[in-house]
Order: structure tokens, then sequence, then C-alpha cells
């Protein structure tokens, strides 16, 4: 009986420790990666024809990954991956008015997390960039080059 005690307790303890460590998404699970958006706060999207994409190529020194896609404009740059957060705080992007004020929406809200930073997660063919306000997220479409 106290054998069955002390291993049922050792168990416990065991399980408990296994899931204390926090596993990040990085560039590497990112790189040559095409993800097209799907939805805003839970919310469907649908663009103009063109898919709402954001993609990935290759991962460079320290952490940093090329990023480009688009929503109403187009942008590019590199961006940090760092404990799950993505930041790219000096992106180009083309500057259009667009006729969809949604678009237009979504180029500010995308810009911004970006700058200051979004949580990212990347489970199977799903992605998802947070903040304490917004949630997008992408569906993975096809791998790039």
């Amino acid at each position: 009986m106290k054998k069955s005690l002390i291993l049922l307790a050792a168990a416990a303890l065991l399980s408990g420790c296994v899931y204390n460590s926090k596993v990040f998404t990085g560039g590497d699970q990112l790189q040559h990666h095409r993800f097209v958006l799907e939805s805003v706060n839970g919310q469907p999207v649908k663009g103009n024809g063109t898919p709402l994409e954001l993609s990935f190529g290759e991962k460079q020194l320290l952490n940093k990954i090329y990023l480009s896609g688009n929503m109403c404009n187009g942008f590019s740059g590199t961006a940090s991956i760092s404990n799950g957060e993505l930041t790219a705080p000096d992106l180009a992007m083309t500057r259009k008015l667009c006729s969809d004020d949604k678009l237009n929406e979504l180029d500010r809200t995308l810009a911004s997390m970006l700058r200051k930073g979004a949580q990212v997660d990347l489970t199977e063919s799903q992605l998802t960039l947070a903040t304490a306000d917004q949630t997008l997220s992408y569906k993975l479409a096809d791998l790039v080059n």
C-alpha cells in the first residue's frame, strides 16, 4: 500500500513538471511559409479578390526573418522574433487609400501590431498574431521559396 502511494505521488509530481516549460514559435517554424488572413477578432474577413496574406522568407542572423504581405497596401521588411513575440518596427508599406474602409483599418491594425509587437502562435496550419486588443488568424496557404 505504501509503495503504491509513493509511486502515485512520484507520478503526479513528475507529470506536473512536464507542462511548466513554454515553447515559443520562432523563425525556423515560419520561414518559407505563406498565410492567408481568415478572421480578425473572430469575425471572418474577405478581401477584394486578392488574398490578404503574410509571407515569411529566409531566416537571418539574430532571429531576424524577412516578412512581406498585403492588406490594402503591400508591405515588406525584416522582423524579429523573441520569446514568441513578432516585431517589425521598420516595415516599408505602400500608402494608397483603398475604397474599402475595412481594408484601410486592417492596414493600420496590422502595421500597429507589428510595430509594437504581437504574440505569434503557429499550430499546425493556423497562425495567430495577437495583442491585448486584436487577434488576427491566418491559414497556411503554401510554402514560398
